[in-house]
Parts: C-alpha cells; sequence; structure tokens
C-alpha cells in the first residue's frame, strides 16, 4: 500500500502543481517564458492565451502559432497549456482542434475561461474530450477559470468534475460583473483581500479545490511597478486563503511567487522527520520535538514534501523516498 493510500483512504488524494501559472499571449512572450522555464526547470507552468493573446479576425492563425510554439524543441518539459476562448465563443471548438492537431502529447491542460454554470463545464470537458480523443490524447486535465456569480454558486460541483485539475479566481471579471456593486479598487490589493464579496469568492474556490483535491490558483497581481506586490499578493493568497498556485503576467514575478508558495527548509526537514519516525511506526501515533502526531498532521506534512517537489526544492535521496513510500 502506497503512501498515499495510506493516508488519503476516505477522500480524494489531492493534485500538486507548480505553484506559479505565467501567462503569455504574444510569440515574443512566450518564447522569453519558454527560456526562463528552460533556465529554472518545470517549476513553473506557461499558460498560452488564445483569449486575450488573439486579435478580433485573428483567432485561426494565433492558436496555429500557439500549437506550433508548444509542439516546439523549446517545450521540453510538456509544462505549457493552452487558455482557449470561452464555451460560446464561435472558435472554442477551433481552438481546440488547431492546438491538440500540432501538440497534443505535448500539451499540459486546457484553461476554459467565462464559464457560466455546472452545465457550462460539463459541456466543455466533453468537447475537450471528444477532441482530444480525435487527436490521440486521453486524460487531459482542465482548467477553469471561476469569474461569474453562476460558476462561483456551482463552484464545488465544478471541482468534483474527474478532469478538473484546478479552479482559478478570475478576478478582474468577477468585480467587473457585478455593475458597480463591487468598486474597481477590489481588483487589487488591499481591498481585494478585504471586500466580502470578493473574499467570499476567494474562499469558496479555496474550500472547493480542497474538498475534492484540486488545485486553487490565486488571481493576477496588476500592478508591475514593484515585483514585491506580486509576492506579497502570493503569501497573503497562500497564509490566508489556502491558495497553493497564483498567475504571473510579467516574467519578473515568476520567481516572486515561486519563493511565497515554496515550503522553508526548516519545515521540509520537519517533514521528512516526522513521516520517517511515521513510517517506522508503521503509521500509528508519534511523538515528535514533544509534540502528538498521527495520521492527521502525516497529511498536512506530506503535503509540505509534494509542494517543495514542485517547487523545484532539490530533496535528499531519504526525503524523496518518502513521496515514493
Amino acid at each position: 500500500m502506497s503512501l498515499s493510500d495510506v493516508l488519503f483512504q476516505s477522500r480524494n488524494t489531492p493534485i500538486f502543481l507548480p505553484a506559479c501559472d505565467h501567462y503569455a499571449g504574444s510569440e515574443k512572450l512566450i518564447k522569453k517564458s519558454l527560456a526562463i522555464q528552460q533556465e529554472l526547470g518545470p517549476v513553473f507552468d506557461i499558460t498560452c492565451d488564445c483569449e486575450d493573446g488573439a486579435t478580433v479576425g485573428n483567432e485561426a492563425a494565433h492558436a496555429e502559432l500557439l500549437g506550433h510554439l508548444i509542439a516546439s524543441s523549446d517545450n521540453r518539459f510538456n509544462r505549457v497549456g493552452i487558455r482557449v476562448h470561452d464555451l460560446r465563443h464561435p472558435v472554442f471548438e477551433q481552438d481546440l482542434k488547431t492546438v491538440f492537431g500540432l501538440a497534443a502529447q505535448q500539451l499540459a491542460y486546457v484553461v476554459v475561461p467565462k464559464s457560466q454554470s455546472l452545465a457550462d463545464a460539463q459541456e466543455a470537458v466533453a468537447i475537450i474530450d471528444r477532441v482530444a480523443a480525435d487527436h490521440g490524447r486521453d486524460n487531459i486535465p482542465v482548467h477553469f477559470i471561476i469569474e461569474s456569480s453562476g460558476s462561483l454558486r456551482e463552484v464545488f460541483p465544478i471541482a468534483a468534475l474527474a478532469k478538473v485539475q484546478c479552479l482559478s479566481f478570475g478576478i478582474m471579471d468577477f468585480v467587473s460583473s457585478h455593475d458597480g456593486a463591487i468598486p474597481s479598487a477590489a481588483m487589487q490589493s488591499p481591498l481585494q483581500f478585504t471586500h466580502p464579496l470578493v473574499t467570499r469568492a476567494k474562499v469558496e474556490i479555496a474550500a472547493a479545490c480542497q474538498m475534492y483535491g484540486k488545485v486553487a490558483s490565486h488571481n493576477v497581481t496588476t500592478d508591475l511597478s514593484d515585483m514585491t506586490y506580486a509576492a506579497a499578493d502570493a503569501t497573503r493568497a497562500a497564509s490566508e486563503f489556502g491558495y497553493r498556485r497564483m498567475w504571473s503576467i510579467h516574467p519578473r514575478q515568476i520567481k516572486h511567487i515561486l519563493e511565497a508558495f515554496t515550503p522553508l527548509a526548516l519545515e521540509i526537514d520537519e517533514a521528512t522527520g516526522i513521516l520517517s519516525k511515521a513510517i517506522n511506526n508503521a503509521w500509528g501515533p508519534i511523538k515528535y520535538d514533544n509534540r502528538l502526531h498521527d495520521r492527521a498532521s502525516f497529511r498536512y506534512y506530506w503535503g509540505i514534501l509534494q509542494r517543495a517537489k514542485a517547487s523545484g526544492i532539490e530533496l535528499s535521496e531519504a526525503t524523496s523516498l518518502l513521496l515514493l513510500s
């Protein structure tokens, strides 16, 4: 029996993804992002943007360009996804056919924006599955952006969908959809972390993801004048709102976001010690540093090691073996 089987007998084993999801829409910016990924390793994802990256009337050519970039030798780790147009857009299915036709095996995931309901999400997944299968690809993960009151109302059943891997909060569309009832200042800090309607949305998304073992991805930091804003937002998202991933929209935000979500060396050492002792005690309760630990805390510390691994932290051989136990 694997470690995850021992710790998650009555719930879904959680998914772990790189903590930063970097969005890029133009050929120049995608190539720059791929170069940074080659330098740092697969510690952050790149999402190529069909939706906002394409000019009106140029959607088909843009999707083809992105497909070629995803299929290129510059994509060394297959940690590049695609954000397509929304389900009701005329080119939604064509985006999929174009990108899968060029990069079906290299594509890491598909991001779907602006779904209004569970029914929308189910329809989108069905179309993605069909197009993927037509191009020889099974089990492509799907990410949804929760950015309307309708999708927020059904966020728990959306998170429960088997193909869903990650839910992101689209704060700008969410605030705009309230027709002035939420001030524009709530699109950024500090109000994004204190306005009741916005914090409710963030908490609901995080709670839904936690319930079903999916990844909650925090919204963008739009202020690009100082990269410490992204770092501060990432820290609050992780420590106060339960998020394990965050969007980046500028290459200089990537490292700040990764640092905010990466466990500290002290936490990694503690997790290694606790889980090693737990294994030696056949997963029964243990005492470590004069504190009692059982499977509830074992799950927490297992998550610490998984997050460290996803962040590219070089783990000792003994620690790496814990994740394979």
